[in-house]
């Protein structure tokens, strides 16, 4: 039972990071600016005293990686979804290996 709820929770966790990595850098939401003009990195661009730092996270380069790290997540999750069953198995052999061995 343990296993089958560790592994939806993984699948979740996995939707929700992969649906906000992906999303995140190509949207704007009412009062909060574009990716790249936010606070928290205006505030550390000049803290450090590294301009290049907001252009480099602004870059359309930065914003495909982000994606791409969403879209990973995303396939991740939807092959736990497809193959949940042989995963649930691997993890229930896996927890009787352990319980033998002790």
């Amino acid at each position: 039972m343990i296993n089958k709820l560790t592994l939806i929770l993984f699948i979740i966790l996995c939707l929700e990071a992969g649906l906000a990595l992906t999303l995140l850098p190509w949207i704007s939401f009412g009062s909060v600016n574009d990716w790249g003009s936010n606070f928290i990195l205006n505030y550390l661009s000049q803290l450090m005293n590294l301009p290049a730092l907001q252009q480099l996270v602004s870059s359309g380069w930065m914003r495909g990686a982000v994606t791409a790290l969403g879209l990973l997540n995303l396939f991740i999750a939807f092959w736990e979804i497809a193959h949940f069953n042989q995963s649930l198995q691997y993890l229930d052999s896996k927890d009787a290996q352990n319980a033998a061995g002790k």
